[in-house]
């Protein structure tokens, strides 16, 4: 059997499976639908994803894995390294480079960018060192929800339509999404973009309250209200893996 990325429809079960020499979480779906093994590599979460039928032996699972680690360890090492949240760290803020600088000084705001005299842009965050990573996750969820919740109002207005409410996630397969109840779920990560990027996801999941769909309706109204929505389109299918690769589950 070959490694696939056919994917197969409804729900399936999960279970996980370590794997020896392999550290990547292993996640075995019994699928009723599904009639052979097949095998992905999640760029998004780093995950074996082994998708098998319903009555598909647990050992036979894993010996699909084994015969075919070299291919998944080839993928896992083409994806971006982890970069969790620390002092030091580069991280892209509206798509501009920031340095994170910890400090214990209790003064001030929590966090706070500043300019150094070097010219580089700096994000402070005050603090124990065990606190000031899940406070620098705090202020991006906060920034993005702020640049999100302006940008959505914005293009409801143009096109005419309620919004009932806006939450923010850690999606890994979706930049945002739209629910019939009209309430909109978008990627925090959408911070880390420049801002036409965040823009267009706002426009994209607007336009699904007034077309729950990806039809021509539908892309009509997102370039009627965002008409750079190629260029920001093209540099998420380019860029959009790298923004992932920051951490913030340790935090």
């Amino acid at each position: 059997m070959k490694p696939t990325n056919e994917r197969v429809p409804t729900k399936p079960r999960t279970s996980a499976l370590a794997i020896k020499g392999l550290e990547a979480q292993v996640e075995i779906r019994r699928h009723p639908a599904a009639r052979r093994l097949t095998l992905r590599v999640s760029q998004t979460r780093r995950a074996v994803i082994v998708t098998v039928p319903a009555r598909c032996r647990m050992d036979e699972a894993g010996s699909f894995v084994h015969r075919n680690l070299d291919w998944v360890r080839e993928r896992l090492g083409n994806l971006p390294v982890p970069a969790p949240l620390a002092d030091g760290m580069a991280l892209p803020i509206r798509g501009d480079r920031h340095v994170v600088r910890f400090s214990p000084v209790a003064r001030g705001p929590v966090v706070h960018v500043e300019t150094a005299p070097c010219g580089t842009r700096e994000i402070r965050v005050k603090g124990l060192p065990e606190h000031c990573p899940r406070r620098l996750r705090d202020w991006l969820y906060a920034e993005a929800k702020r640049d999100l919740n302006q940008q959505v109002l914005f293009h409801a207005g143009r096109l005419n339509v309620k919004v009932k409410r806006i939450s923010l996630r850690d999606q890994s397969s979706r930049w945002g999404s739209c629910s019939s109840t009209g309430v909109l779920s978008f990627s925090w990560r959408l911070i880390l973009a420049p801002p036409l990027v965040l823009d267009y996801v706002a426009a994209h999941e607007v336009a699904h309250l007034a077309e729950m769909n990806h039809g021509p309706r539908f892309w009509a109204l997102v370039r009627q209200t965002m008409p750079d929505m190629d260029v920001a389109k093209a540099w998420l299918g380019k860029n959009g893996l790298e923004l992932h690769r920051y951490d913030v589950s340790m935090t």
